[in-house]
């Protein structure tokens, strides 16, 4: 699958404030979200940070505008909410260091935010999604951070960041796992005791396939999933509905997917094992505990195979749902319910180290 270079700009600037400090846009489900949230325009050149609504009359949402750090939002006509409210980890108030991982197509960056002076003891590692960067994963650090752990906010090939594979292909975790392999060993080799591997969205798919299927699985204490694919045929099947692809046509590409020959002919390296992708149907393997973050009106990846991994292996997987929160943006919606829940797994599961005591994050 061709990784997207640029994201649609689908919500309509209607107006822009300065002076109340607002901004109007056209109403969509995300633009009604409660909570703050990332507003990209001018094609990704700008950026404003969105707060509060203010007003919204089914036609038009005013929200409040927290502050543009790029371009010129009165000058914008479209634009595109987003989740990841903070484009560095510096904008979040973390101290990071850029880092570089050797991963098997080339050194990838990544951002590393430590507890304190050192680097010993539990770490996490985060995992974006597809079509995004690492700049996606910043809003779990704090949490990770007051509970003494440092974190590793990587790239994978073809995201834009890191290095291309030849093929220039997503294989939808299949192969990306790898480079979450290669940054399981940098923590290793950084003094990590133990990792927590969290991926959000296709982010999901690479930390499962690495919890499964990696030399290194055993530093792997436990992993935190939000929104995230658990089965890519069930994602599949509910992206192809929406756009009324016919259910014989899902299954003619999904098999063609899966071909080697047909995959070849595509310019993929590899076919894509949709099998290995089904964490439902290989629950068995998983070793760790899981805690899951889903909302049951995602609209993108649906909560279904969620549910159906936590009926699956209760003895290992908690699932915190949420019902309004759309798309990877649990944390926009409820900063305080997405931190608590995560503090308590850590605390339930043991993986947290020595408290902080940088109160920056």
């Amino acid at each position: 699958m061709t990784p997207a270079r640029r994201r649609r700009d689908d919500v309509r600037v209607e107006g822009h404030d300065a002076a109340a400090g607002t901004v109007t846009l056209s109403s969509t489900p995300d633009t009604r979200l409660p909570g703050r949230y990332s507003f990209w325009f001018d094609r990704g050149r700008g950026h404003a940070r969105l707060g509060e609504v203010v007003r919204d009359d089914s036609r038009h949402v005013v929200r409040r505008v927290e502050a543009v750090e790029g371009g010129e939002l009165e000058r914008a006509r479209h634009g595109r909410i987003g989740g990841w409210l903070f484009p560095t980890p510096q904008d979040a108030g973390l101290d990071a260091h850029e880092v570089t991982i050797a991963t098997e197509v080339g050194p990838a960056p990544a951002w590393l935010v430590p507890v304190g002076s050192g680097t010993g003891g539990p770490w996490m590692i985060g995992v974006h999604g597809r079509g995004v960067t690492r700049a996606e994963t910043i809003r779990a650090v704090p949490v990770f951070h007051r509970r003494g752990v440092t974190s590793l906010l990587v790239s994978y090939r073809n995201d834009g960041e890191a290095p291309r594979s030849p093929d220039g292909r997503y294989a939808l975790g299949d192969s990306e796992w790898r480079d979450v392999e290669s940054a399981l060993r940098y923590a290793l080799d950084h003094g990590a005791t133990s990792v927590v591997l969290m991926g959000w969205s296709m982010g999901g798919a690479l930390v499962l396939q690495a919890a499964t299927r990696s030399a290194l699985r055993g530093v792997v204490a436990g992993l935190v999933l939000e929104s995230p694919v658990v089965d890519w045929r069930t994602t599949l099947a509910y992206q192809g509905a929406a756009m009324r692809v016919p259910p014989v046509v899902q299954g003619v590409v999904l098999r063609l997917l899966g071909s080697p020959l047909a995959c070849r002919l595509a310019g993929s390296a590899e076919p894509i094992d949709f099998d290995r992708l089904d964490l439902v149907a290989r629950s068995g393997d998983l070793e760790v505990p899981v805690l899951v973050l889903h909302s049951d009106d995602d609209g993108f990846v649906p909560s279904t195979a969620s549910h159906a991994l936590a009926e699956a292996r209760p003895d290992l997987v908690t699932l915190e749902v949420f019902e309004v929160a759309r798309h990877t943006k649990l944390w926009n919606l409820d900063p305080e319910r997405f931190d608590a829940t995560i503090s308590g797994w850590l605390d339930r599961q043991r993986l947290a180290g020595p408290p902080s005591t940088d109160h920056r994050a």
